[in-house]
């Protein structure tokens, strides 16, 4: 909801796509900063704690952009202010995701655990894809952003209260001593350096940061609603809707057949179809079909995603997953939102169609320079390491 709000209310203000890939700026920067540091508190402190607090600290944030929005005594806050609460948003955000993924697997038995994942990926889909059709029916009806602000703060509120009441089935073993910066450099040089050693982890890697790098054209959604596509608040929360409702579809259609063989063409094919949507959708001019191609990109990135979780857990020790994985991360947010400092940059300079659909071309590219550099993707069949 916040995310799609935010959007809508720069571009709104401004008409800049440059300050809608500012806004992507300020939420990676913190990530990059803080990334590895907020690992080894997440893993020093109790999470459940650390979840709550994070949560509270979420709802001032959106309390006080609402505020901005609003007006107080009759002044507004700036477009660069609202830039500096969504960082704040970001330092916040460093916590918590990593609070929540790695307390998961202390609430509930081992048995169990796959059945907890799948459930919590489904339950994140869905609300990727009602947060935006709520945000922008409330922004239609309401004819302003800030009262999703108030909701987002009073629903962070109370996942504050309920995160306080979580007894975890085990307390993880926290590490002996105190936190120290030798420490954190010599476990980042080590997740680094298995990454480096795995080909196939360096080469999933590589693919989804330049392939999400050149190809996000999230950060241009309000840009294509109001401009191009010609839809308000709710058009809006669609498109940001659409590819969550095809990674959900697809998720399904995986629990059901999943992956068994052939994934590295399989990853190489959906990567490059997800280009192709890149494209397909900077041309469009017509809702409808911005909605078909974003839907169908959503179920194809929703394959290269399993293929390359899998793949990162199964083919590390479990003694380093922890630091290849908040590799993994690093990159990942890294992507996401320089990502979307990229399409804002180009789109300032030669517009949003030029921006979207050499994105997508230079997805394509990517594809066909990761498959001649690592063959071993092009060979991978199944995700399971040879025993």
């Amino acid at each position: 909801m916040a995310v799609m709000a935010l959007g809508w209310e720069i571009y709104e203000r401004t008409g800049d796509a440059f300050l809608l890939g500012l806004m992507g700026v300020a939420r990676a920067l913190p990530v990059v900063a803080l990334a590895l540091p907020a690992g080894q508190m997440v893993d020093w402190l109790r999470r459940e704690r650390v979840i709550s607090a994070t949560w509270a600290a979420f709802a001032v944030v959106m309390a006080a952009i609402a505020l901005s929005i609003h007006g107080v005594a009759g002044m507004r806050g700036t477009v660069w202010a609202l830039l500096g609460l969504v960082a704040v948003m970001g330092m916040i955000r460093t916590f918590n995701g990593p609070a929540r993924s790695s307390l998961l697997p202390d609430l509930v038995p081992g048995d169990v655990f796959s059945n907890a994942v799948t459930w919590n990926v489904g339950i994140f889909q869905f609300s990727a894809i009602a947060g935006p059709l709520l945000a922008g029916w409330m922004i239609d009806v309401q004819g302003h952003a800030w009262g999703v602000f108030g909701a987002c703060s009073g629903m962070c509120g109370v996942a504050a209260i309920l995160a306080s009441t979580i007894r975890p089935l085990r307390v993880h073993e926290r590490p002996a001593g105190s936190i120290s910066l030798r420490g954190l450099w010599r476990g980042m040089g080590e997740g680094l350096s298995h990454v480096k050693r795995e080909k196939l982890i360096l080469s999933t890697i590589t693919l989804d940061l330049f392939a999400v790098l050149l190809g996000g054209a999230t950060a241009l959604l309000p840009v294509y609603a109001k401009d191009i596509l010609d839809v308000d608040a709710v058009g809006l929360g669609w498109l940001r809707a659409a590819s969550f409702i095809g990674a959900l579809a697809m998720s399904g259609f995986l629990a059901v057949r999943p992956i068994k063989g052939k994934a590295g063409p399989m990853l190489l094919g959906s990567v490059a179809v997800f280009g192709l949507c890149m494209i397909g959708f900077g041309l469009s001019t017509s809702f409808w079909l911005s909605m078909a191609v974003l839907m169908i990109a959503g179920a194809v990135d929703s394959v290269s995603v399993v293929i390359r979780h899998v793949l990162v857990q199964m083919r590390t020790p479990p003694a380093l997953r922890g630091r290849v994985s908040s590799v993994n991360s690093v990159f990942i947010e890294c992507s996401n939102e320089l990502g979307a400092f990229e399409s804002g940059a180009v789109a300032k300079l030669f517009g949003p169609v030029f921006s979207v659909v050499s994105g997508g071309v230079g997805t394509l590219m990517v594809v066909a320079a990761v498959a001649m550099a690592w063959p071993e993707v092009r060979k991978l069949d199944k995700l399971e390491p040879p025993k």
